[in-house]
This record gives C-alpha cells, structure tokens and sequence, in this order.
C-alpha cells in the first residue's frame, strides 16, 4: 500500500496517545506503523535530499496539526499526551480526522489563519522568488510543507541537470576534455592540472583516455574514459569489456567511465561480475556531479530553514 498522507495518520495517532498518560513520539512512530502495516521499506523510505524518513516526518507533522487543533499536548521534550478536548473526540468516534474536521476547533483556525497571512505576505514582498512552487499544505493532502519544498528543490535540481546535461552535448571536445579534467580535480583526483592535463589524449571515436592520480600522492591510480556521444548513442557492453582490458593494460584496478550520453543494462550488469572496479557515469549523472561541485553552476538563492530549538525553552 502506499505511505498514508499525514491527514490518515490524525486518528490514529490520537487513539495511540489515549492508551497511556503519555507516550513517547518514537513509540508513537511505531505503533502507527504497525497500524498501516508498513513494510520495511515503506518504513525506511527517504525525502529526496535524504535527510529524513518520510513517513516519520508525516507522522511529526500530523503532531503538530494536532497539537494546534488542542486534542494532543506535548509537556515534555518528544512526549505527547491526550488533552480532554482530544478524548471528547474520540467518544464521538469519527470515521476519519482530517483538516476540515479540524476547522471546528478555534485554535486550529487561528493556526490556520496565521499560515495563510505569512504566505500571502511572503507573496506581496515578492520575498520568494520560488514561491509558486511551494503549496499551501492544506491543498497537498499527500505532503508535508518539507515534503513540498523538498520536492520543489528536487524539480528544480533536475531541470537544471537536464539543461546543464543539453550543454555538454553542444560544447566541442576540447571543452569536454577541459571540462572532464576539472571535475576530477574538484572532487580530489588527479593530483594538479598539470599532471592531470598531460595524462590525458584524445581517442578517435570523440573520446578521451587518461590516468589519474587517485590521491595527491598517487597511492593508486585510476583509468579514465569519456565519450562525447550524442543522445541514444548508446554505451553497450562491448565498451565497457574494451575498457576493462584497457585497465589490465595499464595495470590499473580502478576505472571510470564517462560518456555524455547513457549506458545500456548489460554494460551496468559486466561491471558488477568483474574483479576491477568501474564506475559508470551517465550524462545527467555528470551534470549532477558538476553541481555537486560547482562547476559549471552558479548560485541563484540560498534559503535556510529554521525549526524550534526545544532545549531553548526547558526551564532550570
């Protein structure tokens, strides 16, 4: 099944709160996903920047709905518990809690209310430039306000992925070797431009092959290959069993192969039954690693998200 919205978690959760005086949000976490059924991987699964579980983020943010609507309050740090507001509640057994259910409770207006002033300000300064990505939660009942603007970024990273991918299939190959090369050297390889630039020349199927340095005092050495290739240019396994002989020939263990355009399933499937290492590198994978790296990007907007610091708050 797929994960529930956070507004299926409402119920739930609150029944949760009312077995016990009080009841930490770890537990809490768990028995709703043993509610849901959750497998596994349902439990595990990540928001795109990989810095939260989604399902445990939901189940957080259907806390704070509840919270503001008064059926659950929090009088210690990752605690929650039953308010009497929230046991009339459930006397009356709902079918289902979700946000027009809540509108009946004032505090949740007021909450409300609040959300839709700030965005609407927000709006009128023109503070954020990205703000039509970002939905009001209360339209988006599959996702969390970070869901929302995570995957917003997510959109945003892959479009500009995309476009940076389209620039590398027009630029010409010295650019590419240039461009190779400074990639390497951002993320640590080839020692210095200039031992990384002498190692390199360029084949004769719009390619280039070198070896690089693997740390700055060459402990081991790496074998490169990139291919200019235009789209649907496919990479095949005949390639990648070229370039693994190429490895033996240079004594090389480790090897990298870039090429602008993709790789089919059977070049992926040789790499992992063979002793060397070799890493495959797509065309929208080396756009991604440009912008890992900053190269070839620049920065349009730096935006900080803030969130409550509890221990703040806990009196001596």
């Amino acid at each position: 099944m797929p994960i529930p919205n956070f507004q299926k978690i409402f119920l739930p959760l609150l029944k949760e709160t009312n077995i016990e005086d009080e009841i930490s949000m770890n537990s809490a976490i768990e028995k709703v996903e043993d509610f849901f059924e959750l497998t596994e991987e349902e439990r595990k699964r990540l928001l795109p920047s990989g810095n939260a579980i989604i399902f445990k983020n939901r189940v957080r943010f259907a806390r704070l709905y509840l919270i503001k609507a008064g059926l659950i309050e929090s009088k210690r740090r990752g605690y929650i518990n039953i308010t009497l507001k929230g046991k009339e509640v459930l006397k009356s057994n709902p079918k289902e809690i979700n946000l027009k259910y809540l509108e009946q409770f004032p505090e949740y207006l007021e909450f409300k209310n609040k959300l839709k002033k700030n965005q609407e300000e927000k709006r009128k300064n023109k503070k954020d430039s990205n703000a039509e990505l970002i939905n009001n939660t209360e339209l988006d009942n599959e996702q969390t306000t970070e869901e929302t603007l995570e995957y917003a970024f997510d959109k945003l990273q892959k479009e500009t992925a995309s476009d940076l991918s389209e620039k590398i299939n027009n630029c010409t190959w010295s650019f590419f070797e240039k461009l190779v090369i400074d990639l390497l050297l951002k993320m640590g390889y080839g020692g210095s431009r200039k031992d990384a630039g002498q190692a390199f020349t360029k084949s004769n199927d719009e390619g280039i092959d070198g070896i690089i340095k693997e740390d700055k005092l060459g402990l081991d050495i790496i074998y490169v290959q990139a291919k200019k290739w235009q789209k649907g240019n496919t990479v095949g396994r005949p390639e990648i069993q070229k370039f693994a002989g190429a490895l033996q020939g240079q004594r090389a263990k480790k090897g990298i192969f870039i090429t602008t355009s993709n790789f089919s399933k059977g070049a992926y499937e040789y790499t992992k039954v063979i002793d060397s290492k070799i890493v495959l590198i797509d065309g929208i994978e080396l756009a991604e690693l440009m912008m890992a790296n900053n190269l070839g990007v620049s920065t349009e907007n730096i935006y900080e998200l803030k969130k409550v610091d509890t221990d703040y708050f806990i009196e001596e």
